[in-house]
């Protein structure tokens, strides 16, 4: 497909309340508002981005307006933040301040799905076909909503380097689940005195922390300032904790259910996901659509890889979007 100028494309940035917590929202293409079943002028499709663990929407700001630019342009490009995993602007709190509590537990794991079906409740019309793209932790949220709601119009789910199953058994679950499960709290201290630094001196460490990389999405740098918050960064641990203790068994039975759906892409050298996991799922599901990556992308591919993975997409895209 062609691609359009990445430098003109319309880009949309919301912080909204959603199930009570801050969301931030990245949505490219004109239009804002896809909840209205009386528009005439509603696009067909969705493309919806559920990300990984940090899940700000900010690493996904380069991935998205590639993916609207190789889409030539044709349909709504969207990137909703995990509750919590922002730094909300001044006047905003982390929690909405009402009385109503809206879902227990939002931060946690599985408040994230709900959170995103509270979204897509709220704020997309049932009319509307979804392309749901998710990016590690986001693609065992992909297959619980797929689970949980069926009624949702997905079209395609894609997902990359798909943490699914046995985190913490994975080499670097195994480094990190003590970490996050019983030693979390220790790292508020050293984030919280970290938080008062200016922050062209915050910038200078993320740049520092990424300096092993050849080319870094500058987008990156500016989205990793907000893990100085320690809001935000406890939000992304408790997730992470969650994470080791939840995802254990692959879902085996949704997948079959929905297999005609799925794409799977995962990477050669993932210690998140490693590559005898996706010997095991293409021996269990010889007929799904399940790739191994071929190009040595990172787990991380928002980091220094965006554009090449959006172009990947719309490829692998095209004869669903054909046939539309």
């Amino acid at each position: 497909m062609r691609s359009g100028s990445e430098e003109s494309v319309p880009l949309h940035e919301e912080f909204i309340y959603c199930c009570g917590a801050a969301t931030h929202v990245l949505k490219c293409g004109p239009w804002k508002d896809l909840s209205k079943d009386e528009s005439k002028n509603l696009p067909r499709l969705l493309f919806m981005i559920i990300p990984g663990n940090p899940g700000l929407a900010g690493y996904y700001r380069t991935f998205i307006q590639a993916l609207y630019c190789g889409l030539n342009q044709q349909y709504p490009v969207w990137v909703v933040s995990h509750a919590g995993h922002c730094k909300p602007p001044s006047g905003m709190e982390m929690i909405e301040d009402t009385d109503i509590k809206e879902l227990e537990d939002v931060f946690g794991l599985n408040g994230q799905v709900e959170h995103k079906l509270n979204f897509l409740k709220k704020n997309v019309s049932k009319d509307i076909k979804l392309v749901l793209i998710a990016h590690s932790i986001g693609c065992y949220i992909t297959l619980e909503m797929m689970k949980r709601a069926s009624e949702l119009q997905v079209l395609r789910s894609v997902l990359l380097f798909p943490t699914i199953e046995r985190m913490a058994q994975s080499p670097q679950g195994k480094l990190m689940t003590p970490l996050l499960c019983k030693l979390r709290y220790a790292l508020y201290m050293p984030v919280y005195l970290l938080s008062f630094l200016p922050e062209g001196l915050k910038a200078s460490l993320v740049r520092f922390a990424l300096r092993g990389m050849k080319t870094c999405d500058e987008s990156s740098i500016t989205t990793s300032i907000n893990l100085f918050s320690v809001d935000c960064i406890a939000n992304i641990l408790y997730m992470a904790s969650q994470e080791m203790m939840k995802v254990v068994e692959r879902d085996s039975t949704t997948i079959k259910q929905n297999l005609k759906k799925l794409i799977f892409y995962y990477g050669t050298g993932d210690s998140w996901c490693p590559q005898h996991y996706y010997d095991e799922i293409k021996m269990d599901f010889p007929d799904g659509d399940i790739r191994l990556c071929e190009k040595g992308l990172r787990h991380a591919f928002v980091l220094d890889a965006s554009k090449e993975m959006a172009a990947m997409i719309t490829d692998w895209l095209q004869d669903d979007l054909t046939n539309l």
